[in-house]
């Protein structure tokens, strides 16, 4: 029996594995198939419900020569799937030489999930790469709790059978929902997404629903609400809560709305909204030159809006413009940062925010938002930096906040802590150290908890882990109020390509939500036992 050396990668581990040629095979078809290959991958990422496909295991059968061998089947098993149930079916493609998934080539029927499964048909094997991907179709109730795991264990060609001595399940996919995708209800693009909890548990996400195009502002873009009721199994149909329609006999492209924020009052159970509205200045950006503009008039100043539910999210109040209330004249811009406000055990209320000064790129801040009234007014802090701007908080053991800022200076996240409210700041000794960033919004929370009978509390951070682009989303834990994130507890969700801009959010007791833009879809949704978070294997 002859064997290939051959590298296997699996779910994030690789291994050393042999090409096996059976012994009945002929010498001249053994040198024939040595020259072929196979390697299998399994990428990192959530596999979703309500996405037609969501890719599990590519197999690679690379080719040195040319050859006139054919794939005749492919067999996987699916141990450590927590529950095949959750399976509609399974299907796997060819794509050629083309790594990325695509599903326009069927090497064989869609099949029904089973503990080993084997896909037959005929490919002939081309010089080079040819590429498989097994792919599954999720039911529409299948548990977010559970994860699926495949992996390949044998082709079988025509001129004989390949397949790794070890298997490993590897890493588990994740089951999360397509919250939003490319063209649902008409929409081109869907971004900006803050998730927040209600009081009833009912779970909000607003975003961006930008109609025409990927574009920011100025653009035709509305504020959307997704709710569940159920923990985030479920999702109510996308409502439109801030639409300025074509305010001043402007086109809807004129009147956009971007970037909305949310908080939640605990006490009263009211919902608000914020979101920034453009009027007129088409092809301008409201973070670019004269796109906002000092002073309040609208169509020069871009407006900083609300809208409120006392149902629970159910309905809400026509746009309410707070830019003179809230904006200084002088400065260009004032906008809520696109995240969840924080409730103080006082009833404060504590909204991120952010905005510019100048016209100059770094002219720039972030800061806070407050009220001591459950909303009737706010009142806006002192910048907590400058050249930053998207922004979240968290409340710290001793009583002071967190700001956690996207930096525009450099690839590091910024971090400025306060005693009172955003009257004063002072940096974290991590700040534009530690955390790093490729420019981008991020998500931190606090979540309280209680262990071995004692009151505990950790903060959570989560954005695309990386320098270098929108990859590796990534949820990270800190035990000692943000001054270490020790490596041991990064959560990898998705190292693919997306948008990023995560939201955290408490979903109950034992579970944290995370709404972002990933690689699967343009809004992904997923829910992580906090235990796994804490205690990762």
């Amino acid at each position: 029996m002859k064997h290939v050396p051959a590298f296997v990668r699996i779910c994030g581990a690789v291994l050393l594995c042999s090409a096996v040629i059976t012994a009945s095979q002929t010498r001249a078809a053994a040198e024939n198939v040595a020259a072929i290959r196979m390697s299998v991958s399994c990428p990192v990422h959530p596999i979703l419900i309500r996405n037609s496909h969501s890719p599990l295991v590519r197999v690679v059968v690379e080719v040195s020569q040319a050859t006139e061998a054919k794939i005749k089947a492919v067999a996987f098993q699916l141990e450590g799937t927590d529950d095949l149930g959750d399976l509609e079916s399974l299907t796997l493609f060819w794509t050629g030489d083309k790594d990325a998934f695509s599903s326009e080539h069927r090497f064989a029927d869609a099949a029904q999930p089973s503990a080993t499964i084997t896909f037959r048909g005929q490919q002939t094997l081309q010089a080079g790469k040819n590429v498989f991907w097994l792919s599954c179709r999720l039911k529409d109730n299948a548990d977010l709790l559970h994860g699926v795991s495949a992996t390949c264990t044998k082709i079988e060609t025509t001129q004989g059978d390949f397949g790794p001595k070890e298997t490993s399940p590897g890493l588990r996919h994740r089951i999360g929902v397509a919250l939003r995708r490319h063209q649902e209800d008409g929409v081109h693009t869907y971004r900006i997404p803050a998730l927040s909890t209600s009081p009833k548990g009912t779970m909000l996400c607003v975003y961006d629903m930008r109609r025409r195009t990927g574009r920011d502002l100025q653009e035709d873009i509305d504020i959307g609400l997704s709710r569940s009721t159920d923990g985030g199994s479920r999702w109510d149909p996308v409502r439109v809560i801030m639409d300025m329609g074509e305010y001043g006999g402007l086109p809807q492209e004129q009147n956009g709305c971007s970037d909305p924020g949310i908080i939640v009052d605990h006490q009263t159970g009211e919902i608000f909204c914020f979101a920034l509205w453009m009027n007129g200045k088409p092809g301008k950006h409201q973070w670019a030159g004269d796109g906002s503009e000092p002073g309040f008039e609208i169509g020069k100043s871009a407006q900083f809006m609300v809208v409120r539910s006392e149902d629970d999210g159910v309905t809400w109040t026509k746009p309410e413009n707070l830019t003179r209330k809230l904006k200084q004249e002088s400065w260009w811009l004032l906008a809520p940062s696109p995240q969840s406000g924080i409730n103080l055990p006082d009833g404060t209320l504590v909204m991120p925010v952010q905005g510019r000064v100048g016209e100059a790129v770094l002219a720039t801040f972030a800061t806070l938002m407050v009220s001591h009234d459950h909303g009737k007014t706010w009142t806006v802090g002192k910048p907590a930096y400058n050249g930053g701007n998207e922004c979240q908080a968290a409340l710290l053991g001793d009583g002071s906040i967190m700001l956690n800022i996207r930096n525009d200076h450099e690839r590091f996240r910024a971090v400025a802590v306060t005693k009172d409210l955003g009257e004063t700041w002072e940096p974290h000794p991590t700040s534009r150290n530690l955390l790093i960033e490729p420019n981008c919004n991020g998500s931190l929370m606090r979540f309280d908890y209680v262990a071995d009978g004692k009151q505990k509390h950790v903060l959570l951070f989560a954005n695309p882990h990386t320098q270098t682009g929108r990859t590796h989303h990534t949820i990270q834990v800190s035990f000692d109020d943000g001054k270490t994130w020790p490596e041991s507890h990064h959560r990898l969700l998705d190292e693919g390509l997306g948008a990023g801009y995560p939201s955290l959010t408490r979903v109950d007791e034992d579970h944290v939500g995370i709404v972002y833009e990933g690689s699967q879809s343009h809004l992904v949704f997923e829910k992580i036992r906090l235990n796994e978070l804490l205690h990762p294997d």
